[in-house]
Order: C-alpha cells, then structure tokens, then sequence
C-alpha cells in the first residue's frame, strides 16, 4: 500500500523497534502521538542484537526529527516504548536527546491518576519538561483533536493500567490511533467503531506471552473481525508483530476478511522487519562478540 501523505507510522514492531509512533499533518498542524522507542531488553535470554540496535537509533532519529517540526505531541500513557525518558536504557529514547523546541509543543496526555510509582515519575518528568503547555486531554476535544477517556490496557481489570485514545480529524476522514488497546476489551472496541473511522492503528494481541490464555484469544479474534467490517483501513501492530505468529495472525484475518489488513511495514509499503522476533535467528546469522553491549552502554552514556 502507498501510505496516506497525512499519515506516517514512524515506529512499531515491524518497522523493527516496540514502538507505535506517528504522525498526522494537516494543513495547519503537524501531530506526533506516543514519541518514544524501546527493543525489549532481553528476548530469549539476548539483548537486542547490533543490527536491531542500529535500526533502533535510526528510528529515535526519525521520532527527534518529527519532534523538531511539530505543533503538538500526544501520549496515550507512560510505558517506556511511547515516552521519552529521564532514565533512558541505552536503547530508548532519553528526555536529553529532546530538541529544544519539545518543551513549546502543545501537549495532550493522559492524567497521571492512579498510576504506579514509576509511570507516576514519567508523567511528572514530562510535566517538569512541558509546563503548562502540558494537558490532561482525556475526555476533551481541541478542533481536531479528540480524546477519549480512559480505556483497559488490554483486558479489563488486568495490571497493566489504562491508554488514552486519539481520534484526529482529517477534513472528510478520520484516524484514530488507539494505542495499547490489544484487542481484548470489548467495550473499547466499541468505543473506536463509534468514533466511525476511515483509517485505525491500533496494537494487536500479545501473541508472544504464554500467558495469553485460549479465550483472549479467540475475543481479540472476534473483535478485530468486527474492525475490519466497519474501517476501511485496518494497521495493526505493536504487541502482534513481536512474534512471527502475529504474522500468521494477521495474514489469517486478511483472508478470513476478504481484503487487506495491515501491519505498519505493509501501511509504509516497507518490508516487514520483526527484529524481536528474530532476535535468535540474528545471533545466529551475525555473532556479536562478548562485552559488545556493555561497551555500547558506555559509549552512549558518555
């Protein structure tokens, strides 16, 4: 697919990092929603391998660029692949690398009640960083923008807290990017037809756990299947593609629904690059000598 000008996926599991970064321009504004990046500090026992490392940083490159020329910066929530960071591991994003027009964008966040200590500390960073050019957006519209309130990350009732959705206004269509959502809550599925849009991106199940019981399954199955009846354009990413299954997943959902439905590679009409998923199949491929991460480590904390 030759991606939509207004709309570049600039980060997500198939383009190679654990990301689900955009950005939305319109004639008069230029959006990044969840600017940050990680690669999953161990996979299989591996830390992430040089040649993800090196796609890694091309990607925060890309994020810093974006950053530069924008009007307004979104988060969904404060897990360490969507926000930049005070306490950056040497593969994320850290706050120092933020240009300093960051700190002037209009920012639309989700609140930081009823956070854990640690996501607490983020949002506050970012508080500390913006100002009051810092938000709580959800439940609120601001002209294009709106924003939902708060919605499961995942399942509902699970630990892993609450996203934000983004719903942008595009003169005749709508995107939305309903981060974190994974599929597996009804209700925000619901939540995401009602706001009827022509072009979704949205993370798709965690295959990848075995933790994932059969029944989560079959419901994140069932609900993208009601997705992909009511958006035209369906992008699903993020926690699908950190395993080769998410693959399978997604190529069976496209013939189950009789047309396409995308990963962000395939939006961006790149090759699919799931470098987490390949992590073993790397070292394999491309031996990485012992002491090469902890010399990394110090080179990009100097």
């Amino acid at each position: 697919m030759t991606a939509d000008r207004e709309i570049e996926i600039i980060g997500a599991e198939s383009l190679g990092v654990r990301s689900l970064c955009c950005r939305v321009t319109l004639p008069h504004r230029r959006i990044i929603i969840d600017p940050g990046v990680a690669l999953g500090y161990m996979r299989n026992g591996l830390k992430p391998h040089p040649y993800q490392i090196a796609i890694g940083r091309s990607i925060r490159e890309k994020i810093l660029r974006a950053l530069n020329s924008a009007t307004d910066v979104v988060f969904s929530h404060f897990h360490g692949d969507h926000v930049p960071l005070v306490k950056a591991n040497p593969y994320q994003l850290a706050m120092g690398e933020l240009p300093e027009v960051f700190g002037q964008l209009r920012c639309w966040s989700k609140s930081g009640d009823g956070l854990s200590a640690g996501m607490r500390k983020r949002f506050d960073d970012l508080a500390d960083r913006l100002g009051p050019q810092m938000r709580v957006a959800e439940g609120i519209s601001a002209g294009e923008l709106t924003f939902s309130r708060s919605v499961p990350h995942g399942a509902a009732g699970g630990n892993m807290g609450s996203v934000m959705m983004t719903r942008v206004t595009m003169g005749r269509r709508v995107f939305v990017h309903a981060s974190d959502i994974q599929l597996l809550d009804g209700p925000t599925v619901d939540r995401v037809i009602d706001w009827h849009p022509d072009i979704l991106l949205a993370s798709g199940p965690p295959l990848y756990l075995d933790r994932l019981s059969d029944t989560a399954r079959d419901s994140a199955w069932e609900n993208a299947r009601r997705l992909v009846r009511h958006i035209e354009v369906v992008i699903l990413d993020h926690h699908l593609m950190r395993s080769e299954e998410g693959t399978v997943w997604l190529n069976a959902l496209s013939a189950s629904a009789g047309r396409k439905v995308y990963c962000a590679a395939d939006y961006m009409g790149l090759p699919r690059q799931l470098l987490e998923a390949k992590r073993t199949e790397l070292y394999d491929q491309m031996p990485v000598s012992m002491g090469w991460h902890d010399a990394y480590a110090r080179k990009t904390s100097r």
